[in-house]
């Protein structure tokens, strides 16, 4: 697999292990349909298309069994996949999620919250400026773990830590697709995260609500197509070379 062919951007693995990066490939791979669910995975052919030993290639594949994207083989792997109702369950859990964090923070001071999300948001201005879909998708996962971080629960934060490869690849294969044909959903975008703001900032539980709701029904109703469909997250695989 040469560089160029690489799906998830490599500025993001900065620190990652090999196994690490490995598993990346794979699974943003495996999401967008590039690889095939019943597609068996070799350790000696990703030894070779990464160009390293076999022990990090089972470092890989034992990360993506414990999501439930491989069924681990002798000497390799079957892709099992993601389906659209795993896809939605995802989502519902990342909603019980933000709304148990919420209901904290109307207990904690919110002031540097606030502050951090602001900078967050101006960072995604800033991407769609320059249309950058990766930069974007990176301040998105990051502003609504701030969020998820701000209440310090360990157990909580193992949940999401768990949630959070599968959703960044979903994140950056959609936006990469919604940055080159929806791009006008972007200002709906930035009022949603503008609302989640208002909400933290006044403690409000109904705006807090009105705040989750027009994110997630936009994420799961209005461009479900972009999060649901295969054919689409496909499509987010295919990086422009311009």
């Amino acid at each position: 697999m040469a560089e160029a062919e690489y799906l998830y951007p490599a500025k993001w693995l900065a620190k990652a292990s090999a196994g690490e990066r490995i598993a990346c490939e794979l699974r943003i791979s495996i999401i967008s349909g590039m690889i095939e669910s019943g597609t068996i995975l070799s350790e000696n052919k990703i030894a070779a298309e990464f160009s390293v030993s076999r022990s990090p290639v089972r470092d890989a594949l034992k990360i993506l069994a414990s999501e439930n994207m491989v069924q681990l083989k002798r000497m390799g792997a079957t892709v099992t996949g993601l389906t659209d109702k795993h896809i939605e369950e995802i989502y519902d859990v990342r909603l019980m999620i933000e709304s148990f964090v919420f209901e904290r923070m109307v207990k904690l001071d919110t002031e540097e919250l606030v502050k951090e999300l602001s900078k967050i948001h101006e960072m995604m201005k800033i991407a769609i400026k320059y249309g950058d879909a990766d930069e974007f998708s990176l301040q998105d996962l990051l502003f609504h773990e701030t969020i998820i971080r701000s209440i310090n629960h360990s157990y909580l934060l193992m949940i999401w830590d768990n949630l959070k490869p599968v959703m960044e690849s979903l994140i950056l294969l959609s936006m990469r697709v919604r940055f080159r044909e929806k791009y006008e959903d972007f200002e709906r975008v930035l009022d949603n995260h503008e609302l989640y703001i208002k909400a933290i900032r006044s403690k409000d539980r109904n705006l807090m609500i009105q705040s989750l709701h027009q994110n997630f029904d936009d994420v799961q109703g209005k461009v479900e197509d972009l999060w649901m469909s295969q054919q689409l997250l496909s499509k987010g695989a295919k990086k422009d070379h311009s």
